[in-house]
């Protein structure tokens, strides 16, 4: 088990508040220890420094592929589990320092996604802007030791070569200022649909060269047909991208569920693929596919016991404080410095849980 470093100064106060779930005060939050266990009582006569336990970062170092599974520098095979931000053009409130704080020392995250959406008031209407709050984001993410998935959330239009120049800009710019880093990982098209397996996979076979020009060794991960659903929610199976996988190396093949939308057949296919493609739950949520309604634990557990077995990474769908039941916080908490427990919808305290599981590091 491999114990989350948090900064060195012990904060007694801050460590109960978190153990509590109460709310922790930004001006604390740069003090907040957390670990997979109970910290130990600090002597009244000696106060004693936090131990220098590994982050995530620290633990693993540079990911790649190995085989079907995600590795770390040792070879290891390893599972990453976090969250990904909502929309950054919506809910850029959300991801502040005491939020950071608060999932990489209380939740005990390894793994934040950055969702840059292209369209929709995103990324196309003011490039520089969104590219420079991925690389805030990065660094943020970075002090704190954990990984970082820069997400090209293109949905709508489905078909990626939509969007291929701008993401041909956002990829050189990102990867070439960031490529002295070894916690990036690159998500290229968030969820293609309406086009054809073979038409994914040209576009993907364009662009991971670009990412590789820039950042060579980094993980890079491929979105497949329906939303990525490996194509299930056309009718199809994942045997079309088992086989006839994109030309590259050290890529992995995203999935993405909704509990109460997406039942055994899709539980399935994803169990078939792992055993064949290097596959990343880059999304999902215990909701129906809209990530509203009412929570489906059951299913959403069967998941990610599946993935545990496995070791299929995921982060989860989001971190913010949407109205809806698939965002983790209630509305109105994101900016208020505040992000304890208290502050968590039913779905938002179920995969926190999931989350502080002790890692296999």
């Amino acid at each position: 088990m491999v114990l989350r470093r948090a900064p060195i100064i012990v904060a007694v106060a801050t460590a109960a508040l978190l153990a509590t779930g109460a709310a922790v005060a930004p001006t604390l939050s740069a003090m907040t220890v957390a670990t997979h266990e109970a910290a130990a009582p600090v002597p009244d006569a000696a106060p004693a420094a936090a131990p220098q336990a590994a982050t995530p970062v620290e633990a693993n170092g540079q990911l790649s592929v190995c085989g079907v599974r995600l590795c770390n520098e040792q070879g290891k095979q390893i599972q990453l589990r976090g969250m990904s931000t909502h929309g950054t053009q919506w809910y850029s409130q959300c991801v502040d320092d005491a939020s950071l704080d608060t999932l990489a020392y209380d939740w005990n995250a390894d793994v934040m996604r950055i969702s840059t959406y292209v369209q929709e008031d995103g990324y196309e209407t003011d490039p520089a802007r969104f590219t420079a709050l991925v690389n805030q984001y990065i660094d943020m993410l970075s002090e704190r030791g954990l990984y970082a998935i820069v997400d090209w959330h293109m949905l709508d239009p489905g078909d990626p070569n939509f969007n291929l120049e701008r993401a041909k800009t956002f990829f050189t710019a990102v990867a070439e200022r960031n490529n002295g880093r070894n916690n990036i990982i690159y998500e290229v098209a968030n969820e293609p649909n309406g086009v054809s397996w073979q038409t994914i996979k040209g576009y993907h076979e364009q662009i991971v060269p670009v990412v590789r020009a820039k950042d060579p060794d980094a993980v890079i991960l491929l979105g497949t047909r329906a939303w990525s659903s490996l194509g299930v929610s056309d009718g199809a199976s994942e045997s079309e991208v088992v086989n006839n996988p994109v030309n590259a190396s050290n890529v992995m093949y995203t999935f993405h569920f909704y509990a109460a939308s997406h039942g055994q057949e899709y539980l399935d296919a994803l169990s078939r693929a792992a055993d064949r493609i290097p596959m990343f739950i880059t999304e999902f949520g215990t909701q129906d596919y809209a990530g509203e309604g009412a929570n489906d634990f059951a299913m959403a557990q069967r998941y990610l016991d599946l993935a545990a077995q496995k070791k299929i990474s995921w982060t989860n769908w989001n971190f913010s404080d949407d109205h809806r039941s698939g965002a983790v916080f209630t509305e109105g908490t994101c900016g208020g410095g505040s992000y304890g427990t208290d502050r968590l919808k039913e779905a938002g305290g179920w995969i926190r849980d999931q989350i502080r599981t002790p890692d296999d590091f």
